[in-house]
């Protein structure tokens, strides 16, 4: 076996196995935690933890097939499936009167092939997660028509973006000679920019129903909040995020004095939205109105809004879905903590940096036939080849390291936006508005420290309550 391949090959499954182990850790923990800890008693009652805690382990035994099949699938596309597609799609240039020097056109057949394969071999997971795993506990709010929209728009939509970006992306490559590093780079940071723009007024509404949240008290603290933070609030957004799921987010986008802030419906509790949102009993038959547009999923997802049963029985205080005025106003506070000091922006300077370093480096392997041999392209280096070669294989190690220390970055901003809000007296509202998320969400409140700091980008809640005990008692 070639020695570079059997090296990919070989820090592949080192990965595999190591994140099978820590998923274990993660899993036996569900297992064996079968009663509310002391520390999490006083704001989760016990069917509440015991609904969380048969969730994560339907999640968790579903990722480990899901695991499983994905990495008996990577080693055999390891093997054979970039010469095979890459094959397949020259054969195609014939009967588009082309020949084997249209390598941009080869190329882009090439993503179609692959990524037609990919949907194929991942739907019957994504089927299985949406109307099985997520339906019996309540979040999937999907009808199989809808679904299927959504993923064929979703497929067309995002395989156009990237054809054309890949497409310029070779382009430049083999146009800019020795200085390819900086043109590639430089390009792929003008993508970014531009994608920043557009996609919020142009894709995102392909998918999401935007409408400006109604006056009224919510909208009028929301402005009184970003206006005493001077921050340039430009439009203020309500998607009707429960027509599709039971998951939902709150966000903010935009660059300089356009900033946008993004409330699902779901965020909210059943009376703070306008008429036509507040949630509905389904009938018998279980028919509702299909969604008119699809979501894309998450930034931080809670449950659906829900206040009265189908029955039309009381809810307890525990049954409450949503957020408060004050907990989403300190939830956004948080947000904005990362707005003021520069998060996204240090974020971005990163990117930039590691973007720039990966383009040097491929710029020195690019043309190292060496590396196309150990792949199955003996007699050629066609650019998108050497593109995934490069960044999905040899630069994996890398990337495995880069992607640990950026978490552990993350999770310290995350306690930097706590303090944020804290400090400007909302940390009860926060405390508060973060359990009511991880309630809403199923979260289980207790995760295997290793597992997690590997995997969760924000730290555990139990972690965040705990750094804003001292801002608390100030707040009292």
């Amino acid at each position: 076996m070639d020695p570079i391949f059997a090296a990919v090959l070989a820090f592949d499954m080192a990965v595999f196995l190591w994140n099978s182990y820590l998923s274990r850790r993660q899993s036996k923990l569900y297992a064996k935690t079968t009663e509310v800890p002391a520390k999490v008693s006083k704001f989760m009652s016990q069917e509440t933890f015991a609904k969380s805690r048969l969730y994560q382990l339907d999640k968790s035994n579903f990722s480990f097939w899901h695991g499983i099949f994905g990495q008996i699938e990577g080693v055999i596309s390891l093997f054979f499936a970039l010469p095979f597609f890459w094959s397949l799609a020259g054969d195609v240039l014939p009967y588009l009167g082309l020949t084997p020097d249209y390598e941009i056109v080869q190329s882009c057949i090439f993503m179609v092939l692959t990524q037609i394969a990919s949907m194929i071999l991942e739907e019957p997971w994504s089927l299985y997660g949406t109307f099985v795993l997520e339906e019996r506990h309540g979040f999937n709010k999907y009808t199989l028509g809808f679904y299927i929209k959504d993923k064929i728009k979703k497929f067309f939509v995002f395989t156009a973006i990237s054809l054309v970006i890949t497409s310029l992306l070779i382009y430049v490559i083999q146009w800019g000679g020795e200085y390819l590093f900086f043109y590639a780079w430089l390009f792929c940071g003008t993508v970014m920019l531009v994608m920043v723009f557009i996609y919020a007024d142009f894709i995102a509404p392909l998918f999401d129903k935007y409408t400006p949240l109604p006056e009224g008290e919510l909208r009028t603290a929301i402005e009184n909040l970003a206006s005493s933070l001077d921050f340039p609030l430009k439009k203020l957004y309500l998607v009707d995020g429960s027509k599709r799921s039971a998951h939902s987010n709150a966000y903010f986008y935009g660059f300089h004095k356009n900033k946008r802030i993004v409330l699902f419906d779901t965020l909210l509790r059943p009376e703070m939205l306008p008429e036509d949102m507040r949630p509905k009993a389904k009938s018998i038959e279980g028919a509702g109105d299909e969604p008119e547009e699809p979501q894309e999923a998450n930034v931080e997802e809670v449950d659906s809004v829900t206040s009265v049963s189908s029955e039309g029985s009381e809810t307890t205080e525990e049954d409450v879905k949503g957020c408060t005025l004050d907990q989403i106003l300190a939830v956004l506070l948080h947000e904005l903590g990362h707005w003021s000091m520069s998060h996204n922006l240090k974020n971005i300077v990163i990117s930039q940096v590691n973007v720039f370093l990966l383009f040097f480096i491929f710029g020195l392997l690019v043309n190292q036939q060496e590396l196309y041999t150990s792949f199955g392209f003996p007699d050629s280096r066609p650019t998108l080849i050497g593109i995934v070669i490069i960044f999905q294989y040899i630069f994996s190690p890398y990337n495995e390291v880069m992607g640990f220390l950026m978490t552990q970055l993350t999770r310290m901003f995350e306690f930097q936006a706590d303090a944020f809000a804290a400090q400007r007296n909302r940390a009860t509202d926060l405390a508060a508005g973060l359990v009511q998320l991880n309630k809403d969400n199923l979260g289980f409140p207790v995760s295997d420290w290793l597992y997690s700091a590997f995997n969760h980008s924000h730290p555990s809640m139990l972690q965040r309550l705990e750094a804003l005990e001292p801002y608390e008692k100030k707040d009292k």
